[in-house]
Formats: C-alpha cells, structure tokens, sequence
C-alpha cells in the first residue's frame, strides 16, 4: 500500500489588528489646528521677510544719505581729515582713501570699518560703487571723480535685536493662534456633531432596546437631512416590525382552526381504531379522511401562501422576460383540472414582460382560481388580455359570482381578511393579497369592478394593468395547454394552487393599487 503524504496546510495567518483611529472630533480639530499653524507658519515668514527688507533698506538709505551729504558739502576736497572726524560723533564709521596719498578714518569705540575685495575694487577704480553686509556692518564704498574713495558703514547689532524680538513675537503670537485654534475647532467640532451623537445614541438604542422612536430634527442643513433620513429608516423598520408581527399573528390564528379540526379528527379515527373501542359507521369514516385530507390541503395551501408571501418581502426573485399569454394558458390548464364544470372563454393577445416568472403565474392562477371559486356549476369565466398601447395591456379576468358589497372592497387585498360569506369557502385569504404584491412589484395597475352592473347576480372582473410590449404572434399558440417553453412550467410548478382565494377577493368599481410610473388608469 502506498501511503502519500498528508499535505501541508500553509501556516495560518494571525488575524489582522484593528488600527486604532482617531474619532472624528479629534480629526476635526487636528486639521483645524494644522491649517491654522501652516497659516500662521506662512504669515510669518511673510511678515518677517517684509519687515528685515525694510530695515535693510532703511540701513543703506542712510548709508547713501550720509555719502551724498559729504560729497555735496565738498569738505571733502577741502579738509579731508576734518570732515571724516566729524562723523565719529555720529553711529557710522567713515574712511576717506586718496591712493598714494594718505587714509583718513573714523570709527566708534569698538568697531572697525572692514575692508575686502569690492572695498579695493572700488578704491583701485574698478567700481564705482559697493554695498554688501560683513560681520554686523553694513558697508558702503563709492569712487568719487577726483580718484578718492569714500567708504562708510554701520552696525548691524540694533537691527539684529529688533529682528530677534521681532522672532519671539511671531513665535509667540503663532503659538497662541494654534491654541486658539484647537480650542475653537473642538467647540466647532463639538457643537457641529451633536446631531451625529444623538443619531449615534438613536441606533445603540434601537439596537439594546428595540426603542424606534424617531429622533429630533433641529435646523435644515445636511445633518437635519441626515436625521430625516434616519427617522425615515426608522420608521420603515417600525412599519416592516409591525407587518411581522401582524403576519405571525395572522398567521397562527390562520394555522390554528385548521390544526384544531385536523387533531380532533385524527385523534378520533385514532380512538375508533383502538382494541375494543366502537366501530364508527363507514359512512363517517368516509367523511373523517375526507376532512382529513381536505384539512392538510388546506394547510399545505396556507404554508404556500406563506412562503410565496416572505419571499416577495425578501426580494428572492429573478427577473427574466416572460410570455404573459402563455402563463394564462397554463393557469388555465391547472384551473380546468380542478374545475372542468366551468367555461373559459379565452381571449389573449401576445404580450412579454419583465419580471418575476413564478410570482406572475401564480398572481394569475389566484385570479383564476377565485374566479373558478365563485362561479355557479356551468358558469362562464371571461378571459380576455388586450393591447392598450405600445407599452401597456390590460389582463380582465371576469366571472358571474355573487359580487361583493361595497363595503367589503376596500379590505379582499388585504392578508388573511375573509369576509363572512367566504369563510364558509376553502381558502387562506392570501390568495388576493399575493396578486396585489405581485401586481405593485411589476409596476402595474389592479382594479375591480361589477362583471354586470346593477345585475343578479353582478359578479366580479379584474383588471390588470400589465406594462411591457407586444410579442409576434407566430410565437404563441392559442391552443390552451399545449406546451410553450420550460419557463412557465417552472412557474406553474412552483405556483401551486392556492385555494383561489376569496370572493372577498373582489373589488370596488375604481382603482385598488398602485402608483407606478409605468402604470396608467383606464
């Protein structure tokens, strides 16, 4: 025997860490602070820049101011030496340079006139004038026509602190403007997602106690819409709870009679069937299965409805084109089988939809059904589906019933509702309110009307509004029940036949459902 070896599983992945995130108030205030600081940042060096040029134009405007005086007063040409120790009493060092001749100077305590490179350029002639910064001096050099030189400069240090301080200022100021800022933006951030806490503390709620209460709206900007909108999911979940709960309440008092009735009759067939007990006649027996079996019909029909109702309100439908002339024959073939007494006559155009295939046939086998239902022994049931425009045709299904009482027609589409005289009738009164589901989904328009106004009996005919659009007509056969295509077939298999609901499933002479934007009024 040949054994392989067990394959290695890869090594499991430690599962990944939540990174933990910043809430949405510090994210907030976090920008906030970092656009102001970058502002201010900005504004700074803007306002630094402008202030230290200033100064330094200031600076060699006095430089030039002081040469120009000199040169103007012409003691330089006059007494050199005098004039140059006249500016020792001023805050600038002067030098006057005659080449070959003699230097003059004049300097404040402690400094000293530095003279580089552009200095002798200017002195040797090959400048007529220099400006540049050494040390903490600001020196001039000018060349002046009578081959002397005149070199000026002052000291930096004054400017320097006002700069320095002028440093410490914006430093403090731009501080205190990103404090204010960060104090601010958490006020701002704070005031501004008040409404997002309060949706926020909604939802907990509803979460830990079921409590669908609708939430405050203050204002009318985006977060009152985002409150509305809440309150609008709100309100749907309490309405979607409250359909829930109505439906199982309906429900198990619909299951309840019927599971009543069939546990008394088995357990009476169960009772005639011990050792020793009495025979119960044949003809009771007869009659008991029948009950029996016609309690688990009704039962399974009941659970159909049911089923088909859930997976409507779930969405759990495909949408495919589908061949409405042949769903009604093939309703019609189901519906002759438990009703062969009863005449069909048939009328139908071709006509193609959009939409659900199963939920569509068995809307027209409950119509049917309900017809067939109230129909006298020999009655004629009117079949009849037109085209009424390019995009709409109206599907009338009309029988010669006992009508039903004005009343009672705005309630037969309603779950489980049975009017007094159809509870004598088999049915789960669902059958109606499928029809009106599936009708609405499709974007389609139900009505009901007196089959004979004013007759005896009046009867009752359903219209229904079906938009989408004609199919050629060598694509349908009117040979009712004669095969088509695996569409409604699965249709009709999954459309068991529901006890074709109520004569309660009738209506008033005027529109029952829906607004549609593809649907019209006749």
């Amino acid at each position: 025997m040949i054994r392989f070896p067990r394959p290695q599983r890869p090594p499991l992945r430690p599962p990944l860490r939540a990174t933990p995130s910043l809430s949405l108030r510090w994210r907030v205030m976090l920008l906030a602070m970092s656009m102001v600081a970058m502002v201010v940042v900005l504004m700074a060096f803007a306002v630094y820049a402008v202030i230290s040029a200033a100064l330094y134009s200031d600076i060699d405007n006095q430089l030039q101011s002081r040469a120009q005086l000199l040169i103007a007063s012409g003691s330089l040409a006059a007494d050199p030496g005098k004039a140059i120790e006249g500016t020792a009493y001023s805050d600038v060092n002067a030098m006057l340079v005659n080449p070959g001749h003699a230097i003059y100077t004049a300097q404040q305590p402690g400094q000293t006139l530095p003279v580089g490179a552009p200095e002798k350029a200017v002195i040797h002639g090959d400048l007529f004038m220099s400006r540049r910064t050494a040390g903490d001096q600001r020196i001039l050099a000018v060349h002046l026509q009578n081959g002397t030189s005149l070199l000026i400069s002052k000291s930096l240090k004054p400017t320097e602190a006002v700069m320095n301080r002028l440093r410490w200022v914006l430093l403090i100021v731009g501080g205190v403007g990103v404090a204010v800022a960060a104090v601010a933006g958490g006020m701002v951030t704070r005031a501004g997602l008040r409404p997002v806490a309060r949706l926020t503390e909604a939802a907990e709620r509803v979460a830990r106690t079921d409590d669908l209460r609708p939430i405050p709206v203050f204002g009318s900007d985006e977060l009152a819409r985002l409150t509305e909108s809440f309150n609008l999911m709100l309100r749907a979940l309490a309405e979607s709870r409250e359909r829930q709960a109505r439906l199982v309440t309906d429900a198990g008092h619909e299951l309840r009679t019927p599971l009543t009735s069939l546990r008394t009759n088995v357990e009476l067939l169960m009772a005639s069937m011990e050792p020793g007990a009495p025979r119960l006649p044949e003809q009771e027996m007869v009659d008991l299965r029948a009950d029996v079996v016609a309690q688990i019909e009704e039962l399974s029909t009941l659970v159909g409805d049911l089923v088909d109702l859930t997976r409507d309100d779930a969405g759990q439908v495909v949408h495919e084109p589908v061949d409405m002339a042949e769903v009604v024959d093939r309703s019609l073939e189901r519906v002759r089988r438990r009703r062969n007494d009863i005449h069909f006559d048939v009328d139908v155009t071709p006509w193609q939809m959009y939409g659900d295939a199963a939920g569509l046939s068995r809307a027209v086998l409950n119509l049917l059904d309900n017809a067939a239902k109230w129909s006298p022994p020999g009655g004629h049931v009117g079949v009849t589906m037109r085209q009424l425009d390019p995009s709409h045709a109206e599907l009338v299904i009309a029988d010669h019933g006992p009508g039903i009482p004005p009343q009672e027609r705005r309630l037969v589409f309603e779950r489980f509702y049975r009017s007094t005289t159809a509870r004598a009738m088999p049915g789960s009164g669902l059958g109606l309110a499928i029809v009106k589901k599936v009708v609405l989904n499709h974007g389609g328009l139900l009505r009901v009307e007196d089959t004979v106004p004013g007759g005896q009996p009046p009867g009752t005919s359903f219209y229904v509004l079906l938009p989408g659009r004609p199919m050629p007509a060598s694509t349908y056969s009117t040979t009712a029940g004669e095969p088509q295509t695996d569409q409604v077939d699965a249709a009709a298999d999954h459309a068991t036949a529901p006890g074709g609901d109520e004569a309660n499933s009738r209506e008033s002479a005027n529109v029952i459902s829906v607004d549609s934007q593809s649907a019209r009024a006749r």
